[in-house]
């Protein structure tokens, strides 16, 4: 499939509404929590069970979207996008077959290995070409587009417990939810699929269109080989830990830290504060990523990392005792969290330049596949070893915390390490299009 080029005239503004229409259905994915409790019930699964579809999907996020970079690079967003439709709504339908028959080895396999290739794919799909089309400002262009797969939980969410209250809760009523998940996010990827452009070759359209290719290019293929790229994949992978720590154990954590006070937090409180975690989740995908075009990359993480820490500190120091100050804290890691995945693309786009940026973006996912287990591993264990020796409340949180503190110190040092990359890795004749990633960097 040759990607389709935008005519004269055309808008490139046309092309994150394309990007959202995928990312806003692929974020389904952090709603996956509605599912939980009906399916432990209707098949009888365990907590840990149950969540074996969603880290399946996550972890298969990062490897197909590494493993499948450069394919999309070669062939465009349309055919990305298309895949990525393909993989996610026939993973629903699978999750189907597997929930109305009670083979629950279908649902892992359909949502967690199928739909996550879809996620993988469709998550990169637009990085590239956004790029391209907002030179002027890449970190504002990727947050619209990155901030939906953060917002696509607060669709999914109500959107899935109606479903759930009108189909039933038993496994026909599952296996018809994730029919109209599969059917309806296929219509709406479409939708995508057919609005997407690429830009014009240079010099046959505008200056606010330009492509940036005049700077330094990278292959993803010697990306990897710099250091540039390793500390950067140590920066996301240190700032998504942080992150997930707190998004996904939100509500038993609340719950933990002011059980034993006056005024306890109720299962509806707890769950308004994973809405407004979600809110803060996406929030901060477009705005700390546009406030980078004007702060510059390196000097925005420097925030998520260092102030995360703080943010961090003050949980562990003063959580239990301000309701106020425990909700703000959490909503600032969160904002820093979804900042980071939408500030990586244009943080890569200025150290390698835009050729082969989607497939060396790609490969940097790897770090939200090990940072999925990482984080909920941590918390989860540390909460579970200190009840094991009869604490309680905040106190079930604070070496976690403390780890937490200490992940993002390694990964502000990271950040601060990160130079320019160095001429030997760059390409000795850039080329407008990434048709592969065999191209030969300069003489050595």
């Amino acid at each position: 499939m040759r990607p389709p080029v935008a005519p004269p005239g055309w808008s490139r503004w046309l092309v994150p509404p394309a990007a959202l229409s995928v990312h806003l259905s692929i974020g389904q994915a952090y709603a996956w929590s509605v599912f939980k409790p009906p399916l432990e019930s209707a098949l009888d699964l365990s907590g840990t069970q149950s969540a074996l579809p969603f880290q399946l999907g996550i972890v298969m996020l990062g490897l197909s979207a590494a493993f499948g970079g450069t394919l999309v690079e070669r062939n465009g967003p349309r055919w990305a996008m298309s895949v990525a439709l393909v993989c996610f709504s026939s993973g629903f339908l699978l999750a189907a077959l597997g929930a109305a028959t009670r083979q629950y080895w279908l649902v892992v396999l359909g949502y967690g290995f199928v739909g996550g290739i879809g996620l993988g794919i469709g998550y990169i799909s637009p990085v590239s070409t956004l790029l391209k089309w907002f030179p002027d400002r890449p970190g504002m262009a990727t947050g619209i587009a990155i901030m939906g797969f953060g917002g696509g939980a607060l669709i999914a969410s109500p959107w899935s417990a109606r479903m759930l209250e009108s189909f039933g809760t038993d496994s026909s009523g599952i296996a018809l939810a994730f029919l109209v998940h599969g059917l309806t996010y296929a219509v709406f990827m479409a939708l995508g699929v057919l609005l997407v452009r690429v830009p014009a070759p240079q010099g046959t359209r505008g200056p606010a269109a330009a492509d940036a290719s005049g700077g330094p290019q990278v292959s993803a293929r010697e990306a990897v080989r710099t250091p540039q790229f390793w500390c950067l994949w140590v920066v996301l992978c240190m700032n998504v830990t942080a992150g997930i720590g707190i998004l996904e154990k939100a509500a038993p954590m609340i719950t933990d830290f002011f059980a034993d006070s006056s005024t306890p937090v109720s299962a509806s409180a707890a769950a308004g504060f994973v809405a407004l975690l979600s809110a803060a989740n996406m929030a901060g995908r477009i705005g700390w990523s546009s406030a980078s075009d004007l702060l510059g990359r390196k000097n925005v993480y420097r925030v998520y990392l260092g102030a995360g820490a703080l943010m961090y500190l003050l949980i562990a120091r003063f959580g239990d005792d301000s309701k106020p100050l425990f909700v703000c804290c959490a909503l600032v890691i969160l904002s820093f969290y979804g900042g980071g995945f939408a500030t990586v693309p244009a943080y890569l786009k200025d150290l390698f330049g835009t050729y082969q940026v989607g497939a060396i973006h790609g490969r940097l996912l790897t770090a939200w596949s090990l940072a999925g287990v990482l984080g909920p591993l941590i918390v989860n264990w540390v909460a579970d070893r200190q009840e094991g020796a009869g604490k309680e409340g905040a106190a079930l949180y604070g070496l976690s915390f403390s780890i937490m503190i200490g992940l993002l110190v390694v990964g502000f040092v990271a950040n601060e390490l990160v130079r320019p990359v160095h001429p030997r890795h760059h390409l000795a004749v850039p080329k407008e299009a990434a048709d592969d990633d065999t191209a030969e960097p300069a003489a050595r």
